[in-house]
């Protein structure tokens, strides 16, 4: 925590009482309230926690006015075009960017441990075929604790250390065994031969029949989405995670707690949203129908996909994935897919009318990642695995960041409670 020589005054009652207030590196100051409660016996009160730092952390910062988006102070544009996912993996978790060395020896710790534990191949089996991938998800990766026992113990930094390869290593294998259980196919084993997004592939789309060769423009458009979706700040499945961990949960029931915080759609549903907004258009025809709609206020039509929550000027994910989803589809083309050709000429309309631009209504990453998944032909259901497994460095170098922290304690929000005061009980035949 950052020295603070500056105060501010809080008067109640007659009584006035100093807070603290914290200069970060980068971001607005922050009110110290820690002392608050027992000082003055109050609370803040503040739903969604949208102007509380829960947390004091080094790892990732939004500027959303700015469009800008750090980790560990490097802008994720020059990350995503310059970098590769192992290496930002590598980056969120210790700090810095590797040397050659220290890469090397991270891409094998974590190839050597993408195979999970043969058992739970029948673990799968439990679930319906039907089942959402997601709902499978959540189930293994917080079963994974009954499997890994060895990596369970918190307070052992190398048992965080094994945890956390493992976690980073075994998802996008268990994300695809999600996927072929829910179409009927057999398990692929992953391959140490191939780079983290090609496995991820090959995991996904091979099949024991014949051999399949990952085109190295999919390979690296899926290393940028894993990438552009690494960490996100304290956004709701982080806090999730944090919260989680710090009761002393183990990191496999974090992760998972953070994983069903994601399935929602306000969170990591919006690139699946975006899709089945193209399907509710249906046409290129039907474009300029939905563009007047989102013009107006009394429709409560919205365009999935443009403009971001947080980022009031452009998404800085969305520039590079942009070029990833134009030579997705020149390779893949988009003449056979209604859906793509709708989404090319919304991109194009939206980019060139001046409303959009005055409101800065731009494609974001879910814009882009959305078409780009389903050129590769992976179903909606599989979009948000796919954002899961990507957040799991984020969701982990979080959660080992909180364990270190001397100032961690369980967490506790307060409430402002509205409703009976304390009243006697009565009996049945009297109410």
């Amino acid at each position: 925590m950052t020295d603070t020589q500056k105060t501010a005054t809080l008067s109640l009652d007659g009584k006035s009482y100093e807070l603290p207030i914290f200069s970060p590196t980068a971001g607005p100051d922050v009110l110290d309230i820690r002392k608050l409660y027992a000082q003055a016996g109050v609370f803040t009160y503040d739903p969604g926690f949208t102007s509380t730092a829960s947390c004091d952390s080094t790892i990732t910062f939004i500027d959303g006015g700015k469009g800008e988006l750090l980790h560990r102070g490097y802008p994720i544009d020059q990350l995503a075009s310059q970098s590769h996912y192992l290496e930002v993996c590598y980056l969120l978790l210790y700090g810095e960017l590797p040397s050659a060395t220290q890469l090397e020896d991270f891409e094998n710790r974590v190839t050597r441990h993408t195979m999970v534990h043969e058992q739970m191949h029948n673990f799968f089996r439990g679930f319906r075929r039907d089942a959402h991938p997601m709902a499978t998800l959540v189930g293994v990766v917080g079963a994974m604790s009954a499997f890994y026992h060895d990596s369970t113990d918190i307070s052992d930094p190398w048992q965080r250390e094994v945890a956390s390869v493992r976690l980073i290593a075994k998802l996008p294998t268990i994300a695809a065994m999600a996927y072929k259980y829910s179409i009927g196919q057999p398990f692929v084993y992953p391959r140490n031969d191939l780079d983290y997004a090609a496995n991820f592939l090959h995991m996904c789309f091979s099949v024991p029949a014949e051999e399949y060769q990952v085109d190295p423009i999919l390979s690296r458009a899926m290393d940028r989405i894993f990438t552009l979706h690494a960490d996100h700040e304290q956004n709701a499945s982080t806090s999730t995670v944090r919260l989680a961990s710090s009761s002393g949960a183990n990191p496999f029931a974090a992760i998972a707690a953070g994983i069903a915080c994601l399935w929602g759609p306000a969170h990591g549903g919006a690139n699946q949203a975006c899709l089945e907004m193209l399907k509710e258009i249906g046409s290129v025809d039907r474009i300029p129908e939905f563009i007047a709609r989102a013009k107006d206020k009394e429709d409560p039509f919205r365009l999935m996909g443009f403009g971001h929550r947080v980022y009031k000027n452009t998404d800085p994910r969305a520039t590079v994935l942009k070029q990833s989803a134009d030579e997705v589809l020149e390779l893949l083309g988009v003449e056979d897919n209604p859906l793509l050709q709708v989404a090319k000429e919304l991109e194009r309309t939206a980019l060139n009318d001046p409303y959009f631009k005055e409101k800065k209504l731009f494609p974001n990453v879910d814009f882009y990642s959305g078409i780009i998944l389903e050129a590769m032909g992976f179903p909606t259901s599989m979009f948000t695995p796919i954002f899961a497994l990507s957040r799991t460095v984020g969701w982990i170098s979080q959660w080992k960041e909180m364990i270190a922290d001397p100032q961690n304690k369980i967490g506790r929000p307060r409430q402002l409670y509205l409703g009976e005061t304390a009243r006697d009980y009565s009996d049945i035949e009297n109410r």
